[in-house]
C-alpha cells in the first residue's frame, strides 16, 4: 500500500522513543476511593465504600483478525483493571479489543471509570483525544457524558476518571464520541448493561430449577418488573456491528479516508463473523494474512487476545435466555432473528416495555407492552432485551442470524458474517 515502507520506518523510530520513555506516563492516575495502589481492583487490605465499582481502560489502537483471515487495523479500548499504575500505559499499547471490554454494574452502584489515552502506535502522526460516552445514560453532570462539545476528552498521555451514580437498569452500550463516525467505525464500541435491584429482593416469577428440571422462582431479571415477567436463567450480551475494510486499510496506509463512500463489508456479532462467533474461547492473537510469525510482534507485541468475547449462547432445555442486543454500527440497520425459538421483546433502549394502565387490575405494573416476534430490527444506538423460552423445545443447535442475507458473509466469503449458534443442551 502506498507509503507503507516509509510508514513502517517511522513506526519503528517512534516506537523506540515511546517505549523507552514509558515511565514518564506518570499522568496515568487511577481515581477510586479506597484503592490504595491505584489499580482499580479491590485488593486484600483495602476497604471500599459499599456498592462501589471501579475500572481502568486504555484507549489506543491495535489489530483484529476477521473470519476470512484478513487483518484489520482498529482503534479500541482494553482493560487495564488490576494492572499496576506504572505499568498500565505499557500494557495498553497496541492492545485494543473489539468489541471493547464488557462493563457490568448494578443499579445503585457508584462507578468510577478511569480512561488512559496511550496513543496510536501505528499512526504516530495522529494525536486524537478520546472519551467514553455511556449511550443512553442520564448523567448527573455533562462533564462525564463524553461528547466533546460539552464534556471532557482525554488527550494522549493523560487519564480522566468518569463518575456515574447508576440509577437505571437495562441494556446500554458505550463508545468514543470524539470524531464519532471515524472512531466508532474503527472499533471503539463496547457492551454495557446494568442489573436491576430486584435481583437482590424476594424471588418472583418462574424460571428453571437446575436441581429438579422443573420450575423455580426467578432470581435474576432484566428490569424491576414487580411480577417476574423479565426473569431469566442465563443472559448473553451481543453487539451488532460492521466494518468497512477499505476504510480500515486506508487508515493503516495513511491515506485519505473515504467517509463518503463508506460501505461496510464485514458484519459481526461481538466483533466476530461466523464461524468465529460460535467459538467460546478468545481468538488467537492476530498476525498478518500469511500467518508469518516474524510479523506477529509488529502487529501485537504483547500477544494480546484482541477478540476475547464469544457470541455463542448456551442453555439447558427449560431455561429462559436473555439476549442483550445492541447496535453501534455507524452505517447500517440490522434485523436479526432466531430459527425455531420464540422471541419475546421485554425491553427497548434500556427501558422495560410497560405503559400506563390506571384503571385496570395491573395499575401497579402498567400495561404490558412486551411482544412476541420472529425478528428484531435495530438502528445505530438502539438496544433490545429479548427473552427466549426453551421450555418444551427440542435440544440441539439453533441459529441467531441476520435476516438481511447479504450480511451472512465475511467480505467476499459466503456462509459467515452476522450469525451465531444457540446450543440448547438436554437436561441431565
Amino acid at each position: 500500500m502506498q507509503g507503507r515502507g516509509i510508514h513502517k520506518a517511522m513506526l519503528l523510530l517512534v516506537a523506540g522513543l515511546v517505549m523507552g520513555s514509558l515511565p514518564s506516563f506518570a499522568v496515568v492516575f487511577v481515581q477510586c476511593p479506597g484503592d490504595t495502589n491505584h489499580n482499580a481492583q479491590l485488593d486484600p487490605g483495602e476497604t471500599w465504600p459499599a456498592n462501589q465499582k471501579c475500572k481502568h481502560l486504555s484507549a489506543g489502537d491495535g489489530f483484529i483478525a476477521m473470519a476470512d483471515g484478513h487483518l484489520q487495523y482498529t482503534f479500541g479500548f482494553s482493560d487495564l483493571t488490576g494492572i499496576a499504575q506504572d505499568q498500565a500505559a505499557n500494557k495498553g499499547v497496541l492492545a485494543a479489543n473489539f468489541p471493547a471490554p464488557t462493563i457490568t454494574v448494578d443499579e445503585g452502584d457508584t462507578f468510577y471509570l478511569s480512561l488512559s489515552n496511550v496513543g496510536m502506535m501505528m499512526r504516530p502522526d495522529l494525536f486524537d483525544p478520546h472519551s467514553v460516552h455511556w449511550h443512553g445514560f442520564p448523567d448527573a453532570s455533562a462533564i462525564f457524558d463524553g461528547v466533546p462539545d460539552s464534556s471532557a476528552t482525554i488527550n494522549m498521555g493523560a487519564t480522566f476518571t468518569y463518575f456515574y451514580h447508576v440509577v437505571e437498569p437495562g441494556t446500554y452500550m458505550y463508545h468514543c464520541h470524539v470524531e464519532a463516525t471515524e472512531h466508532m467505525q474503527m472499533g471503539m464500541l463496547g457492551n454495557l448493561f446494568v442489573r436491576p435491584r430486584q435481583n437482590h429482593e424476594a424471588p418472583r416469577g418462574t424460571c428453571f430449577d437446575e436441581t429438579t428440571g422443573g420450575v423455580a422462582p426467578c432470581t435474576t431479571f432484566a428490569y424491576n418488573d414487580v411480577n417476574g415477567s423479565t426473569g431469566y436463567d442465563v443472559d448473553t450480551p451481543i453487539q451488532l456491528s460492521s466494518f468497512d475494510s477499505v476504510f480500515h486499510d486506508q487508515h493503516l496506509g495513511v491515506q485519505p479516508l473515504p467517509f463518503y463512500f463508506m460501505k461496510d463489508d464485514y458484519a459481526m456479532l461481538n466483533g466476530r463473523g461466523y464461524p468465529d462467533t460460535a467459538n467460546v474461547a478468545a481468538l488467537p492473537p492476530p498476525v498478518d494474512e500469511n500467518g508469518d510469525p516474524a510479523n506477529a510482534t509488529q502487529y501485537n507485541p504483547a500477544g494480546t487476545q484482541s477478540q476475547p468475547i464469544s457470541a455463542k449462547v448456551t442453555a439447558t432445555v427449560g431455561q429462559k435466555v436473555l439476549l442483550r442486543l445492541s447496535n453501534l454500527s455507524v452505517t447500517r440497520f440490522f434485523s436479526v432473528g432466531v430459527l425455531g425459538l420464540p422471541m419475546k421483546v421485554v425491553g427497548w433502549n434500556a427501558r422495560i416495555l410497560r405503559g400506563p394502565d390506571p384503571d385496570g387490575p395491573g395499575a401497579l405494573l402498567g400495561a404490558d407492552l412486551s411482544y412476541g416476534t420472529d425478528s428484531v430490527t435495530l438502528g445505530g444506538g438502539e438496544s433490545a432485551d429479548v427473552l427466549l423460552d426453551t421450555a418444551g423445545v427440542a435440544d440441539g443447535t439453533y441459529f441467531l442470524y441476520a435476516k438481511d442475507l447479504n450480511y451472512l458473509s465475511n467480505r467476499d466469503d459466503d456462509f459467515g458474517g452476522m450469525m451465531t449458534e444457540i446450543a440448547i443442551e438436554p437436561y441431565i
